[in-house]
């Protein structure tokens, strides 16, 4: 057994203390049905100390929640995916923002907001990340209450268009405002484009076969994704496939995982985005990760581990 926080973990393996990081997660995790699977990933990560998680608002995709009420659905269903597992009182849930920034100097001072600043002014020697599995609103809001938290995390986003060019990606959609303060910002940022995260494929019979079995925890994430899969079907939108779903989310843990000897990103300097999603280059901004490769059999043959070690006895 391995104690993370107040959790006893069934690994037979311990992390060293100076190898383990701390994380704040960041998910819109009731806007689809990959958010779940991820933030279950971080928790079950014992390299990760998981300092909190923040629940963000998302738009678009079919839901019942009402225009200002997405984030609060994020926040129940965080609460929900931990309670299935027997970790609600592993970290701290904070809300975030109910709606994206009205432009790129006006920050939504939210619980999230100020919880990413506390963290980050925090005398620690081991390095700070800040997960963001959806819109960025609560990091922009941070670092425009408190600029001097830009030297003391990096940001990890699941989000934006593939370089150069650019264009749709729905994370960026939902607050283009919040990503530009963050790209002209100095605070270290490896972003995950599209394409890329697209690359954590699976099928929904594997994970009937991989994931379901896992106790009450894994009953619940394949259903809500069955659920869904159904729902965004009535809605005629022309994904997901029917068959297949990308974990997209799983790119946070994926950047964390890899080897120090890999270099798998570009460093790009931070291009500005338009009102169209595409990429504006030669701002002079400082230079970002673009990841280019993310180890997808390491990242989900982890998760599917993990996820049987600790819950696939349960009855």
């Amino acid at each position: 057994m391995v104690m993370k926080g107040e959790v006893m973990w069934d690994y037979a393996y311990t992390v060293p203390e100076n190898k383990k990081v701390r994380v704040i997660v960041h998910t819109d995790c009731k806007n689809e049905a990959d958010d779940q699977f991820a933030v279950a990933h971080h928790l079950m990560t014992p390299r990760f100390d998981i300092r909190g998680i923040a629940a963000g608002h998302f738009c678009k995709n079919p839901q019942e929640y009402g225009e200002l009420g997405t984030a609060q659905a994020s926040y129940d269903e965080i609460l929900k995916v931990m309670e299935l597992m027997g970790v609600k009182d592993q970290c701290p849930v904070v809300l975030g923002a109910p709606k994206g920034l009205e432009d790129e100097h006006t920050p939504i001072d939210s619980p999230a907001a100020r919880f990413i600043i506390q963290e980050a002014m925090k005398e620690d020697a081991r390095p700070l990340y800040v997960a963001c599995q959806g819109a960025v609103t609560d990091v922009a809001s941070a670092l425009l209450l408190a600029p001097e938290i830009a030297d003391r995390m990096t940001v990890i986003w699941i989000g934006g268009g593939d370089y150069p060019e650019g264009g749709f990606e729905f994370n960026l959609l939902m607050d283009i405002h919040a990503a530009n303060v963050i790209f002209s910002s100095h605070v270290p940022l490896w972003q995950v484009p599209k394409s890329l995260y697209k690359v954590m494929a699976v099928s929904l019979a594997e994970l009937q076969m991989k994931v379901r079995p896992c106790g009450k925890i894994g009953k619940y994430l394949f259903e809500q994704m069955v659920e869904f899969n159904q729902k965004a079907a009535a809605y005629e939108m022309e994904w997901p496939h029917g068959e297949i779903w990308g974990l997209g989310d799983q790119g946070t843990i994926a950047v964390l995982m890899e080897e120090l000897e890999k270099v798998s990103y570009d460093l790009v300097p931070a291009p500005r985005i338009a009102d169209d999603m595409t990429y504006i280059h030669g701002q002079n901004n400082r230079e970002i990760r673009v990841y280019k490769y993310l180890d997808a059999r390491l990242t989900l043959e982890d998760f599917f581990a993990k996820l049987y070690i600790n819950f696939g006895n349960e009855k």
